[in-house]
Order: structure tokens, then C-alpha cells, then sequence
């Protein structure tokens, strides 16, 4: 029997291909995006502009958090987009679970320094505020984010600064008022060294002598009793130190409103009608409390 892969006489044999060693074109890889956002206007907005980029597609649309799970848990992104307000399950409430799937990129309206802080401490990547990025930058961000590097708009930038700061006041001086700085407390613990009871006050400080005192100043165990929340705490802080709730909007990148709100629950936490009431409460110098008997 003839072998079939020796040619047969007299029978043309095709050429030889000339493409056979011709490299053959690299495999893309997609980026993969799940869009959610409870505006069909924006949705469609960013799944348009993100599709029309050669290496990201949108695999899937979301209006709540719960679609944003499930499309997520099914399509297994590279990326989430997520707006923070949604009806049903919000964004904040579902980045938790959506970080364990895939990297995930707050893109909201909310500029709110307490939001943008509680999105990131549960696993946010980033955090765009609408109206604060280019087309370009978002397709940046995006592309960025898949290898883990972070995105912030200036808003939510400022936030994150605010953050830092406020854990590193608490970190440098645990047994100070909040607001005083590293030169003046070392000079204060040098001085209260040599006579604990003159206090060293900074120069143009809003916070009076009786208020520096040691043997008057409320320690943070002491405060512990009134119940109020790290925000609540910075924000009595600033009260007793005389500012106003504009000063202390601006200082803590909240809105008046926000700070009022804050207030109120101060105020019924500690059982007092006024800021100096609170104030001589939170400092141990009101009439029958603990350090504020001479």
C-alpha cells in the first residue's frame, strides 16, 4: 500500500503557504466593567463612553446595590463603578461585599467627607466625585485601578487628608484638647515637668488657662462615659475651643447642617441645653464633676 504522504507521481501538489511563519496577532484582554448607578441617564452616559474605548467593554448595568452584586457575582469584572445613593440596597451598604468579587471605584455626586471616609475603610479602590474629572481621567482611573493603583478627585482627596490628620492628632497627643499642635504639646508636657500647675498656653490658642490646667482637663477615660462617636468627639472638641459651627463645617469638610445635626446628638449625650454647658461638661470643669473640683 502506498505511503499517502509521499506525493504521487505526475500530481501537482499545492505551493508551499508563504504565511506559515507569519506571527499571528496577540490575544487582547477586555477590561471588564459592571456600571451601577440608579440614573438610566448616567448609566448609559458611562457605558457609552467606557465601550468606546478599544480595551474595556461594560459587561453589565446595575440601578441598586443588589443588582450590582449579582451581576458582579455573575460576570466576575475586572472593575464596579458605584454610585453611593441608590434606592434598595445603597452603594456603602454593598461595597463590602462587591470588594471580595472585584475592584471597586466609588463614582457618585456625594462629596461628603464622612461618606468618602466610610467608603474607603470598606474597601473602596477610589473615589470620583462627578464634576471633578474628564472623560479621560475616568478612563485613567479605571484602567488604573484594575492593577490596584487608587483615584481620587479633589473632593475625596480632601477627605482622606482630613482623615490622616484627624488619626495622627489623636495618635500625637492622646491626653491634649484636640487642636493643639506637636510643638505646643511638647513645650506644655516640658513645662507642666517643672510646675505641673502653670500651664503653657499657644500663643493666640482659643482655649483658656483653667482649660490647660492638668488638675482641671478632662482625660479621654473620663469622657468615655458621655458615649460619643469619634465625629462627635472632634466636633466637642471644637466647640469648647470656641469655634463656630461655620469654623468647624470648614475645618471638618462637612456642611453646617451636618454639624448641627452632630449637636443635637451632643448635646442630649452629655444632657446639656447650650455649647457652654457642654463645653464645661466635656472639659471636667462644670460644678460637681470629677476633675472640675479645685
Amino acid at each position: 500500500m502506498p505511503d499517502q504522504t509521499t506525493p504521487h507521481p505526475g500530481v501537482p501538489q499545492p505551493p508551499p503557504n508563504p504565511f506559515h511563519n507569519f506571527p499571528r496577532p496577540a490575544a487582547t484582554s477586555l477590561l471588564r466593567v459592571v456600571v451601577a448607578d440608579d440614573n438610566p441617564v448616567v448609566r448609559a452616559g458611562l457605558t457609552a463612553l467606557l465601550s468606546g474605548r478599544a480595551d474595556i467593554t461594560v459587561v453589565a448595568e446595575a440601578a441598586d446595590g443588589r443588582e450590582a452584586y449579582e451581576a458582579a457575582h455573575f460576570h466576575r469584572p475586572d472593575v464596579v463603578l458605584l454610585d453611593v445613593r441608590m434606592p434598595g440596597v445603597d452603594g456603602i451598604s454593598a461595597l463590602p461585599y462587591l470588594v471580595r468579587i472585584a475592584p471597586v471605584v466609588m463614582l457618585t455626586y456625594s462629596s461628603e467627607s464622612e461618606i468618602v471616609q466610610e467608603a474607603l475603610r470598606r474597601g473602596a479602590g477610589g473615589y470620583l466625585v462627578h464634576g471633578e474629572f474628564t472623560a479621560d481621567e475616568l478612563v485613567a482611573a479605571v484602567r488604573d485601578i484594575r492593577q490596584g493603583r487608587a483615584h481620587f478627585t479633589p473632593s475625596a482627596a480632601g477627605a482622606l487628608l482630613a482623615q490622616l490628620r484627624q488619626e495622627q492628632a489623636a495618635r500625637s497627643t492622646p491626653s491634649l484638647p484636640e487642636g493643639l499642635g506637636s510643638y505646643d504639646s511638647q513645650l506644655g508636657a516640658a513645662a507642666n515637668e517643672v510646675a505641673p500647675s502653670i500651664p503653657v498656653p499657644r500663643k493666640n490658642s482659643p482655649y483658656s488657662l483653667s482649660q490647660l490646667q492638668p488638675s482641671m482637663r478632662q482625660s479621654s477615660s473620663d469622657r468615655s462615659r458621655f458615649q460619643l462617636s469619634a465625629r462627635e468627639a472632634e466636633i466637642m472638641d471644637h466647640i469648647a475651643s470656641g469655634m463656630t459651627n461655620q469654623q468647624i463645617a470648614a475645618t471638618c469638610f462637612i456642611s453646617e447642617k451636618t454639624v448641627k445635626n452632630h449637636i443635637n446628638r451632643i448635646f442630649a449625650k452629655l444632657h446639656s441645653t447650650s455649647r457652654s454647658e457642654a463645653a464645661a461638661k466635656w472639659l471636667g470643669t462644670a460644678p460637681g464633676s470629677a476633675r472640675g473640683r479645685g
